[in-house]
């Protein structure tokens, strides 16, 4: 077999160079002898296919360094990676040689290097070239009604691994079932993790401690003062409100007070005292948190906001910042520190960042949503937050940090270059990112000293509507939750047409991405590149990377886990991506601020979006990152330009008029304040209108869930 299988594809590779366009079959490692067969790791006799099948792959992730397969950039004139294996420019990537040898099929590299929505739109008028294609999940939706990808769910049967994951997730199913009447799903989802926290606060620790901690009063040698208040208290200004928090030991939950009426609200009182010393402001905020928390926090009232049992909020936030800027020399020796900032004040996609804190301070929902800007009430009903008057609030609120000074001038002003680097250059106290990009400072041996530190911090108390109180409910939520991205890949119908095997192989791919070791590989990357040793992460227990594989890691990629795990190994393309991989790719620093927050999660300290449906309170359930609206419906939706990339666009250079908003106030014909804001996405930009028709979809995914709910 193996020799018959060498000279077919001799053959092939003969007649495609003939023709001046040969084909790139790239077979490496050992095949087994029969696909899916025992020594495989994985047995399916229901998907078995012939060995050496090819599949044709246009797949990736969003860039021609990030697919299956090494281009120049990458390998140059050749790479030794950890596995003491030497990789060309044209190879399959490790972890595809493993997917490669465990399955028995081959891959052909047709991936162009595109985003899944040029990828796909290279390849729709030619699928026939293609087996497997990246694309947008609205994009393979619309294609696969047409007939142009194969419906993965007549399969499902076949695929009792994605079909296990699917019924466990009923959020994912009903995000990627494209056809409620039919059940048809048209592609694989890719999660960028999944079921766990996104983004996080992050502060400089080290100053926080400077400011707060200690007997005595503070006291420095010089120190600037505090702008003219613009800021106003969003936290009550009197009464007590009882909080939960996690225990200082981690051990537990301890129920604890703030207590307005002891010691007022620390906005209003700075308010009322007007621009002040920075010296004078720190007292303020120490001698409120002494009065506030009853003693709780002792002289190590930076617990407050860093420790495992903080208990900050958007006013004592607002506090801290105050107190932040006006002791730059005493913080790092200049006379300038940026409060909040954005990781590139150019990028629109980095700026949406600081809406999406806007959510999380004020209690706001939908500005994290996965899908637009919709959330849920408790009924199930789908609200737009772009036609709600509470976000434009929010943003107002952080349009007063704009005018404090508060926010950095280079998110004010995006043209500000010079000081863009805020985090490097020692310059930024606070901004709302992913964890471990951005702790991976701490250890980049040049931007922070000894002594100096950079981590997550846990999720502010703000006023949650969710039902429970019709007053609101002080708690802590995030809406930041990893649920299945916008895009994934598909079956060609056309490629696959009349080829049994390569169907099959196809969709044994697809459930063999859901088996342990499938959505171990894919993550992680062959064997050599892990340890025998392993840990636990959120209850389970994962492997290690090796020793080799975390210094190539830092060699490499500078310590980006998946930057590394996409440019070199080929895995965290698609499918799951473990985020057990990434918290071990974390610094030390970074693990132990996620670890903070993991513990609150799992105490129920900080509540969370849900991937199945609430039925108790569906303000709680993820809304599903698509929704089965029809070919018709978005055909409409497209058509309001407004409420797309033109007004609220998402990547890099495009305009987000929410962000406007908080840069320099209402801009845009018929808003000048949060209530014709709303009013004017709801009825001028055909807001109303759109809410309706993803009210359709929702309403057809909910009825579909009913229905396989009772089968």
């Amino acid at each position: 077999m193996k020799k018959a299988l060498a000279m077919a594809l001799a053959l092939i590779m003969l007649l495609g160079a003939l023709a001046g366009c040969a084909p790139q079959i790239v077979v490496q490692g050992e095949i087994p002898p029969s696909a899916l067969g025992s020594g495989s790791g994985y047995e399916n006799e229901a998907l078995a296919f012939e060995p050496g099948t090819v599949l044709r792959m246009a797949v990736g992730y969003n860039s021609p360094e990030t697919g299956l397969f090494f281009n120049s950039e990458i390998a140059g004139s050749g790479i030794t990676l950890a596995d003491g294996k030497t990789y060309n420019t044209g190879d399959l990537k490790p972890t595809w040689v493993e997917v490669q040898n465990q399955l028995g099929m081959t891959f052909e590299d047709k991936y162009q290097g595109n985003s899944d929505s040029k990828e796909f739109d290279y390849w729709k008028e030619k699928l026939n070239q293609v087996d497997m294609v990246a694309g947008t999940a609205t994009t393979l939706a619309e294609y696969g009604n047409a007939g142009s990808l194969v419906n993965i769910a007549e399969h499902l049967d076949e695929m009792p691994n994605f079909k296990a994951y699917l019924d466990a997730n009923p959020i994912v199913r009903m995000s990627i079932t494209s056809d409620t009447q039919t059940g048809a799903i048209y592609f694989s989802p890719y999660f960028d993790g999944v079921d766990d926290i996104e983004r996080m606060p992050l502060m400089r620790t080290d100053w926080v401690r400077k400011l707060l901690d200690g007997e005595g009063p503070f006291s420095a040698d010089r120190a600037g003062t505090t702008s003219t208040p613009a800021y106003e208290p969003y936290m009550p200004t009197s009464g007590v409100i009882s909080i939960s928090v996690v225990a200082k030991d981690g051990k537990g939950v301890d129920v604890i007070s703030k207590n307005y009426d002891a010691a007022g609200n620390i906005v209003a009182k700075m308010n009322a005292a007007g621009p002040m010393g920075g010296v004078e402001a720190v007292n303020m905020l120490r001698d409120y948190i002494d009065q506030a928390y009853d003693g709780y926090y002792g002289t190590e009232r930076s617990d407050l906001f860093i420790g495992q049992n903080a208990a900050w909020d958007a006013d004592e936030m607002v506090a801290l910042l105050r107190c932040v800027v006006a002791n730059a020399p005493t913080l790092n020796g200049t006379d300038q520190i940026q409060g909040l900032f954005c990781r590139e004040d150019q990028n629109n996609q980095r700026r949406l960042d600081m809406v999406h804190l806007a959510g999380l301070l004020f209690g706001v929902r939908g500005l994290e949503s996965r899908k637009d800007y919709l959330f849920m009430d408790t009924e199930g009903n789908l609200h737009d937050a772009r036609q709600e008057v509470d976000t434009y609030q929010a943003l107002d609120r952080m349009r007063d940090l704009v005018t404090e000074g508060l926010i950095s001038s280079a998110f004010k002003n995006s043209e500000d270059m010079e000081t863009r680097k805020y985090l490097e250059n020692d310059l930024g106290f606070m901004h709302y990112d992913y964890n471990q990009t951005q702790t991976l400072y701490n250890e980049d041996g040049k931007t922070f000293q000894e002594g100096e530190e950079y981590r997550a911090v846990m999720v502010p108390i703000a006023r949650w509507y969710d039902g429970t109180d019709e007053d609101g409910v002080y708690m802590r939520f995030t809406e930041s939750w990893r649920s299945v991205k916008t895009g994934g890949w598909a079956i060609s119908a056309k490629g696959v047409q009349g080829d049994d095997n390569k169907l099959k192989a196809a969709l044994a791919l697809i459930d063999f991405a859901y088996t342990d070791e499938g959505m171990t590989l894919l993550s992680y990357g062959p064997k050599e590149f892990r340890s025998t040793i392993k840990f636990s992460f959120n209850g389970e227990k994962f492997p290690e990377i090796s020793d080799a594989c975390r210094a190539e890691l830092w060699d490499k990629a500078g310590g980006n886990y998946t930057n590394y795990a996409r440019q070199y190994l080929g895995s965290t393309l698609s499918f799951v991506k473990l985020q057990s991989f990434e918290y071990q790719c974390t610094t030390e620093v970074g693990r132990e601020g996620a670890g903070y927050i993991s513990n609150a999660i799992a105490l129920g300290v900080i509540k969370h979006p849900k991937l199945a449906v609430d039925t108790d309170n569906m303000w709680y359930t993820s809304v599903p990152t698509t929704l089965p609206t029809t070919k018709v419906e978005n055909d409409q939706i497209n058509s309001y330009s407004s409420l797309g990339t033109s007004m609220f666009g998402a990547s890099k250079d495009q305009k987000n008029i929410l962000v406007d908003i908080i840069v320099g106030g209402y801009k845009e014909e018929g808003m000048s304040d949060a209530a014709s804001a709303a009013a004017a996405v709801a009825n001028t930009f055909s807001g109303a209108q759109y809410l309706k028709l993803q009210t359709s979809g929702w309403q057809r995914a909910y009825e579909y869930y009913q229905t396989i709910q009772d089968q």
